[in-house]
């Protein structure tokens, strides 16, 4: 079995919105609840763990009733950083593997999850080729990348929960910050980590245009795929 942590404490200030974006409408319904009805509907996964800021905490247990929601859910408060968040919901969970995803893509497939869960590695994450020139610099050119060497990142992505604790612990005792845990895990461990192939529709919303774009997604292509 697995536990599923699902980052939601982003306070999404490139948003511009006076709620975090986890809790706009996408489609009709808050955002973070297309992540949590899906996890729901996978019968590998016995507890949802909701790393947020406690001021949402009651908004979310409403969510949670109104939406029907069966698997069990744990309330984590987030830290300053992603990192401190996923860390804080490491703390909470029951099962050996664990799967983190975030409450700011909405668009992963149900299928997804499954295939994920379904691999034998247990350490493994979504990606998705780079489609764009990649270079490197600031100010200045200062290297090309090929492109073909590179990957997205998405999520979600499954770890063994002991391993990937040991991982963390490593990080923060060396100071060192990473904006996801497959990149932490490799830095951190002598682990192997899979990767699995992603969607384009695995979008992160991040920004206004975003919210509107995934609106266009929404309607043209999620609502005919499941």
């Amino acid at each position: 079995m697995y536990s599923a942590i699902l980052l939601s404490a982003g306070s999404g200030t490139r948003m511009k919105e006076e709620v975090p974006k986890q809790y706009l409408l996408l489609g009709g319904k808050p955002m973070i609840m297309h992540s949590i009805e899906r996890l729901d509907r996978l019968t590998m996964i016995n507890e949802i763990i909701i790393v947020c800021d406690n001021s949402y905490k009651n908004h979310l247990e409403k969510m949670i009733k109104e939406y029907a929601i069966t698997t069990p859910v744990k309330y984590v408060q987030g830290g300053a950083l992603r990192q401190e968040s996923v860390y804080n919901g490491l703390q909470q969970v029951s099962n050996n593997d664990v799967i983190i995803h975030e409450a700011a893509r909405p668009f992963v497939k149900e299928s997804e999850f499954q295939i994920l869960i379904e691999d034998e590695s247990r350490n493994a994450t979504l990606a998705y080729d780079i489609p764009f020139t990649v270079l490197k610099g600031k100010e200045h050119i200062t290297s090309n990348l090929d492109r073909s060497e590179l990957i997205n990142v998405q999520l979600p992505q499954k770890f063994d929960t002991s391993a990937l604790i040991q991982a963390h612990k490593k990080a923060r005792a060396e100071g060192n910050i990473y904006t996801e845990d497959a990149s932490l895990m490799f830095a951190n461990s002598d682990i192997k980590i899979k990767i699995l192939k992603g969607s384009s529709y695995n979008v992160k919303i991040t920004e206004p245009i975003d919210l509107v774009l995934g609106e266009i997604i929404y309607k043209n292509i999620i609502t005919n795929r499941n």
